[in-house]
C-alpha cells in the first residue's frame, strides 16, 4: 500500500459537523457573502454556473425556487453535490475558519493514522464531495490542530462523483499509483 484515500463525513469527522454545524453556519451568512462579493471573479464564475444548474432543474421539471439564495439553500436541503454550492459555502466558512468561529473535530484516531502513514511513506488523500478549499479548511483547523500538512492531495466533484469507478481510476491515475497501490 503506497496511499489511502479518505472521505471526510462519518470517516475522519462526524457526520453532525457538517449538517448541524457547517451547513447552517453558510447558509446563515449566505445573503450578506452574496451581497458582499457578487463583484469577484470567482463568485461570479460560482453563480453562473449556478445559473446554468438552475436552468437544467428547470427543464427536468425540478421545480428549483428562484436563482441565487433560495436556489442555494434548496440545493443544501437536498444535500446535492453541486459544484457551486459547494464553492460558495467553502468560500463562506473560510470566514468562519479565520475568525475562529469554525473548528472541525475530528475523531480520535484520525490523526494517529494518518501520522503512522505519514512515516510509513504512505501518502494520505482526500475525496469529498466538499470543494477541495473546504477541505484544506477543515483539516487545517481542527481540534487536533493544523493537519493539513499530513494530507499529499485533495479531491472534490471535479474528478466525479464518488459513487462513480471512473472517479477513482481518475484519482488513481493523478496519483501515479496502480488501484491496488
Amino acid at each position: 500500500m503506497r496511499a489511502v484515500l479518505l472521505d471526510i463525513e462519518g470517516t475522519t469527522t462526524p457526520i453532525s459537523f457538517v449538517h448541524e454545524v457547517l451547513f447552517p453556519f453558510a447558509r446563515l451568512r449566505l445573503h450578506a457573502f452574496l451581497e458582499a462579493h457578487q463583484g469577484q471573479q470567482d463568485v461570479i464564475r460560482d453563480l453562473k454556473q449556478l445559473a446554468d444548474e438552475h436552468q437544467h432543474d428547470v427543464e427536468a421539471a425540478l421545480n428549483p425556487p428562484d436563482l441565487a439564495e433560495p436556489y442555494l439553500n434548496w440545493l443544501t436541503d437536498q444535500d446535492r453535490k453541486s459544484p457551486a454550492l459547494k464553492a460558495l459555502q467553502g468560500k463562506i466558512w473560510k470566514q468562519g475558519y479565520a475568525a475562529g468561529t469554525l473548528q472541525a473535530p475530528l475523531f480520535p484516531d484520525v490523526p494517529t493514522a494518518m501520522r503512522r502513514w505519514q512515516n510509513a511513506s504512505v501518502r494520505v488523500n482526500i475525496f469529498s464531495s466538499g470543494s477541495v478549499l473546504a477541505q484544506k479548511l477543515l483539516f487545517s483547523h481542527t481540534d487536533f490542530g493544523d493537519l493539513s500538512g499530513l494530507i499529499d492531495k485533495y479531491f472534490d466533484t471535479g474528478v466525479g462523483k464518488k459513487n462513480d469507478t471512473a472517479s477513482y481510476e481518475r484519482i488513481a491515475t493523478e496519483l501515479r499509483l496502480a488501484a491496488n497501490e
